[in-house]
């Protein structure tokens, strides 16, 4: 099986590989597009800024790339974002596979963004969380976020609902790292190669 993670200058690549090692996972690093349209899984990983990183994805086109491809498709984070159609961080337009926009998280008192730690996710009903408890802990670093939508697929609580996991097609997202929250990202992780 061959596993691509999309290069696009876009964050904490290395703890996403080293998840991959530790299920023994092969993967290859690249933004080739021959090389992303043959892989049997594509992970599209995220740590950033949602304008910059989208420059990047259409100055070498991959833009266009993601939202045609079949094989099945993990967005993470930033990653998860940039599927979505629109996000309010820079007035970024993004890839559109998630027709919902993303949103800053509104200042709230006794609250601090961005949201960042453990939290729990709820209401999952993706193949990714399959064996997983129903009040699963994972990781989140972020500002902003998609609202529950007719996608979500796990949603999350801090300052209002949000969506935690998104799913339409071969499309899976995840605003948390799954390769930085424990077993819990790891089974996320093994699900998504063995679909």
């Amino acid at each position: 099986m061959k596993t691509v993670i999309i290069k696009y200058n876009a964050g904490n690549v290395q703890s996403v590989m080293y998840a991959l090692d530790r299920l023994g996972a092969g993967y290859l690093y690249t933004d080739d597009e021959a090389e992303i349209r043959t892989a049997d899984k594509v992970i599209f990983p995220g740590v950033g800024e949602a304008s910059t990183a989208m420059s990047y994805l259409r100055e070498k086109g991959l833009d266009q790339l993601i939202p045609s491809l079949k094989q099945p498709v993990l967005g993470t984070c930033v990653g998860m974002q940039l599927m979505c159609r629109y996000s309010e961080e820079n007035n970024t337009t993004c890839m559109g596979i998630f027709d919902v926009d993303v949103q800053r998280f509104p200042a709230t008192p006794g609250y601090k963004v961005p949201h960042m730690g453990w939290n729990n996710i709820f209401n999952h009903t993706s193949p990714l969380t399959q064996g997983l408890p129903e009040d699963a802990y994972v990781y989140f670093v972020h500002s902003y976020a998609a609202p529950v939508c007719e996608y979500t697929v796990a949603t999350c609580e801090y300052i209002r609902p949000f969506s935690a996991m998104l799913h339409k097609d071969n499309f899976y997202a995840a605003q948390f790292h799954c390769e930085i929250s424990g077993h819990i990202g790891q089974q996320i992780l093994h699900n998504f190669l063995t679909l």
